[in-house]
């Protein structure tokens, strides 16, 4: 990718991109409120969908109106199929091992109320609202959000920068802060520094899209289901000792391998 342009303005892009999906989501969000006889969840979803899918437009424009390769500068680089089910395979352990690092986290900082009513005020009624939250969480959002922080703003920034830590550390960052919810903001910080890594390690934006796409389902499907106490998940209010071990067997396994990819210019 050629620096074409200042860090002002690829931070600039970002920022409206961001706003530019808040603003186009509330407005189909509002349009649900000012209808009474609306489904509101059913407008939620439909929010969370277009809103998450304009934060593309920005960038893409923004990029062709300075005559950027779109595959190259967003990093849609194709990867294997062995490459992909080794991402998944790191990407279970790491969503399991976050998890029980959530359920440690509680018990020195209990979740607020507005985390412990999330899960209810976004439970879909019908069987199509649960297919509209997953396109919305587990598609859409992290194309997104791959595409604009991971694809762009990291690459541009290592380019830039010529610092690949750096490069991570900042875009993590900013990718915590955007998502606005301090008591995650951990959690949402270690996983974009996952994802930056990913992203670096095999040149393209696919491998986190997996990590990224399956964090969100799972958490989502971790939500709305309810795992009791003694099942095979759960242990002594924590995640079972055989799951935790098969995951950290799934990390050590996937990065080991993953680690040594030859790292694409």
């Amino acid at each position: 990718m050629n620096n074409t342009f200042s860090i002002r303005a690829a931070f600039g892009i970002v920022v409206v991109s961001i706003l530019s999906a808040f603003l186009v989501g509330g407005i189909i969000l509002g349009i649900g409120l000012s209808n009474p006889d609306s489904s509101q969840k059913f407008y939620t979803f439909i929010s969370f969908i277009i809103g998450q899918g304009f934060m593309l437009v920005p960038l893409i424009w923004f990029l062709l109106s300075r005559k950027q390769p779109i595959t190259q500068t967003l990093r849609l680089n194709p990867i294997s199929p062995i490459l992909a089910g080794l991402t998944a395979i790191l990407s279970f352990g790491i969503i399991v091992l976050s998890d029980e690092l959530d359920r440690i986290i509680q018990i020195f900082v209990p979740a607020p109320e507005y985390i412990v009513d999330l899960s209810g005020l976004l439970q879909p009624d019908t069987l199509i609202g649960y297919f509209l939250l997953f396109i919305a969480v587990g598609i859409i959002a992290p194309l997104g959000e791959e595409l604009l922080f991971r694809g762009f703003l990291q690459q541009f920034l290592e380019k830039h920068w010529q610092d690949i830590t750096r490069a991570i550390l900042i875009t993590a960052l900013f990718f915590a802060t955007i998502h606005m919810n301090p008591y995650w903001f951990l959690q949402i910080y270690l996983l974009g520094i996952l994802l930056g890594y990913l992203s670096w390690k095999t040149g393209s934006v696919f491998p986190p899209l997996i990590l990224h796409g399956m964090n969100n389902s799972f958490a989502m499907l971790f939500s709305f289901s309810d795992i009791d106490e003694g099942s095979f998940y759960i242990w002594n209010g924590h995640v079972a000792p055989w799951i935790l071990i098969l995951a950290l067997g799934s990390v050590i396994f996937g990065f080991r391998i993953i680690n040594n990819i030859k790292v694409k210019s």
